[in-house]
């Protein structure tokens, strides 16, 4: 069965690895896009149900357009989706990250002057000091605290985990905004320059589990059907979870316990990425 996530194709089109591997009406390389607003959903079909978001600057190859929605796939892990038209728009050189949970981009070099728009960890910005500040390609300016030079490479990225404890719960979600379980873990791994897919059962397809009994530590995934973690230690869990509907932290025995007896079942593994 075709996963739809990683298939560059719709039926219309199709991307040109796939030639002579399925039938569409046009094959193509596709034009490189980037998201040009805050957050947006990439979604299982147009104006269908999120599967996940792009932030502000992500790459997004769009292969096809039509009726207000672009059908692609994100560069950053491969997941294809539709997205609306309007959120991409011509790609720049991405130099630097919004390295706290959100951030202002300001109409002027003055943190009294109006917002613009606020941004979210991990978004991708164009910029250049302007004094206190960063001035974006896209306009605006941006406090030199709120952005790092790229790559994002933290010695510790379990500590961006910690940075959005208390982050509403959303399904599909990826920013400071609203975050689900593989959301939260795939963003802690990026921060740290690992390679980590998006969705729960890819993540657990990703990487191999410790041998029973195996210590466990800090930066550890701990697994369940349909549900992922990170470890802060070897006794507490932070995730994102519908029990509390936001970014929280548990004693891992009790959320072991409580998710085997309410929600998804049988812890399945811990993984160390």
């Amino acid at each position: 069965m075709i996963d739809r996530r990683g298939h560059y194709a719709n039926g219309f089109v199709a991307h040109s690895s796939l030639r002579g591997q399925v039938e569409a009406g046009h094959f193509t390389e596709g034009r490189r896009q980037q998201c040009c607003v805050p957050i947006t959903d990439l979604c299982a079909s147009p104006a269908g149900p999120r599967d996940k978001q792009l932030l502000f600057g992500q790459a997004f190859q769009v292969l096809e357009a039509r009726d207000g929605w672009s059908f692609g796939f994100c560069l950053e892990d491969g997941y294809a989706g539709y997205l609306r038209s309007a959120d991409v728009a011509a790609p720049n050189v991405a130099t630097h990250y919004v390295n706290q949970r959100a951030c202002h981009v300001y109409a002027e070099a003055n943190m009294k002057s109006a917002d613009r728009l606020s941004l979210p960890y991990g978004a991708l910005v164009q910029a250049h000091a302007q004094g206190d500040f960063y001035e974006t390609s896209a306009g605006g300016y941006i406090a030199q605290q709120h952005l790092s030079a790229l790559p994002q490479d933290i010695d510790d990225p379990v500590s961006v985990a910690e940075m959005l404890l208390g982050t509403p719960y959303l399904w599909g979600g990826d920013s400071a905004f609203g975050i689900d379980c593989s959301g939260l873990v795939q963003t802690v791994l990026h921060a740290g320059n690992q390679n980590c897919p998006r969705d729960t059962d890819q993540q657990f397809a990703h990487w191999m589990m410790l041998e029973t009994g195996m210590p466990v530590q800090r930066g550890d995934l701990a697994f369940w059907k349909g549900h992922v973690g990170i470890l802060l230690d070897d006794t507490r869990l932070i995730h994102a979870n519908a029990y509390h509907m936001r970014v929280a932290i548990e004693p891992f025995a009790q959320a072991i316990a409580r998710i085997a007896t309410h929600e998804f079942g049988a812890l399945l593994g811990v993984a160390r990425p």
